[in-house]
């Protein structure tokens, strides 16, 4: 085994410093707003909380949980993540798999054409008029269909599938094996990794958007929680905007803010616990190993 030296020991310890920086940098937001949706409006307003709540209640929380605005967008939301990130990981594995065959006529083409749309948007306007021409606004499946698949996504899934070797795919055609049975049997399963960071990219987004829900979504019942989050956010500054939301003051209007900040950022880092195995091995995939 070989001892590590004095230099190398000192990198070691300036790169711990420099990861805990980092994490703190992560942390202490989080720990700030926690400790603001715990605390009292008159601590709010003298600017005394930091880390550790003060006049500890759970007023916000109270409120948000009696309104049924953002139960709904909760629960609505919660939904909306669950039927995208499935729908985007069927679409992005049936998309990526056929492109892997090398006899499959016009493949160079149709990589082509999809790399393209990477690059190249109609931009916001077209795209308005075309979900208005398909009579998706305020339609519930303009949240779900345009955004159902990523391009970089799907080359993510296809490189995967290049490293599968090539002999599994042929022993199961000769045993007769049909391409879906190719494709569920054996590159599914040995497709962990992928499937799974792919599925916290797609929730991550999909939990996180708000932007296609304000320009196509005029249907306050469909409102997602980020949405209904950069509302509040957005006119919190406003004396008759925070009295239509039910806000009293500037300190439970801060306290408010920060509850539904948290009850809208906790349920997605809860997610992460569960696909850190695969998640940790689909993100290096791509490493160099000595």
């Amino acid at each position: 085994m070989k001892v590590k030296s004095g230099v190398d020991k000192t990198w070691d310890v300036i790169f711990v410093i420099i990861c805990l920086m980092i994490a703190a940098i992560c942390v202490i937001p989080m720990l700030h707003l926690l400790a603001k949706s715990f605390s009292g409006t008159d601590y709010l307003v003298r600017h005394e909380v930091f880390l550790i709540p003060k006049g500890f209640n759970f007023d916000a929380y109270a409120s948000v949980l009696k309104d049924p605005k953002y139960v709904r967008a909760f629960f609505w939301t919660v939904f909306l993540t669950i039927v995208c990130t499935v729908l985007s990981l069927i679409m992005t594995t049936l998309c990526a798999f056929p492109l892997i065959f090398e006899n499959l006529r016009g493949r160079n083409v149709i990589n082509i054409f999809i790399t393209i749309t990477m690059f190249f948007n109609a931009g916001t306007i077209p795209n308005y008029l075309l979900m208005h021409r398909l009579n998706l606004l305020s339609n519930p499946l303009v949240l779900i269909i345009p955004g159902v698949m990523s391009v970089y996504n799907m080359i993510i899934m296809r490189s995967f599938f290049y490293g599968i070797p090539d002999s599994l795919r042929e022993s199961a055609e000769i045993d007769g094996a049909t391409f879906f049975q190719i494709l569920t049997v054996i590159y599914i399963p040995l497709s962990k990794p992928v499937i799974a960071t792919l599925a916290l990219f797609y929730a991550v987004g999909r939990w996180n958007g708000y932007s296609d829900a304000l320009m196509y979504m005029s249907d306050e019942r469909f409102y997602t929680l980020q949405l209904l989050l950069y509302n509040i956010i957005n006119n919190i500054n406003q004396v008759e905007v925070a009295t239509q939301e039910g806000f009293s003051s500037p300190g439970l209007a801060a306290s408010l803010k920060a509850a539904i900040v948290m009850f809208s950022t906790v349920p997605i880092l809860c997610v992460y616990p569960f696909l850190q195995k695969y998640f940790i091995a689909g993100v290096t995939l791509g490493a160099v190993k000595e």
